[in-house]
């Protein structure tokens, strides 16, 4: 299940339950997902994909989010990280008028 759709109440069992630590409340995750920069439920998606490689091009990073690498699931111990470097893109208007009316 993605991380987005986990409640704060599941985080705190998950971690509990993974030995990440001995016992953590939800109030506490809540704390900690306000505090820190990463927020798994804030995300964007691609509406149209229109590169016929994406899935090639992106198969990789896919297969991390499944938590396979290389073929491999990834063990117990291992985790994936996700950030973005370009914290200072901003969102621009289109170029062109589109095809559509």
């Amino acid at each position: 299940m993605p991380l987005a759709r986990w409640s704060c109440p599941d985080l705190a069992a998950e971690l509990t339950a993974r030995g990440v630590t001995d016992t953590v409340s939800a109030s506490t995750v809540r704390r900690w997902l306000r505090q820190d920069a990463l927020k798994p439920w804030q995300y964007q998606s691609w509406i149209f994909i229109r590169d016929r490689d994406f899935r090639a091009k992106a198969q990789r990073i896919l297969d991390l989010y499944v938590r396979t690498y290389e073929g491999e699931p990834l063990g117990p111990d291992e985790y994936v990280i996700s950030s973005d470097e370009e914290t200072s893109v901003q969102a621009r208007c289109r170029c062109h008028r589109s095809g559509r009316r």
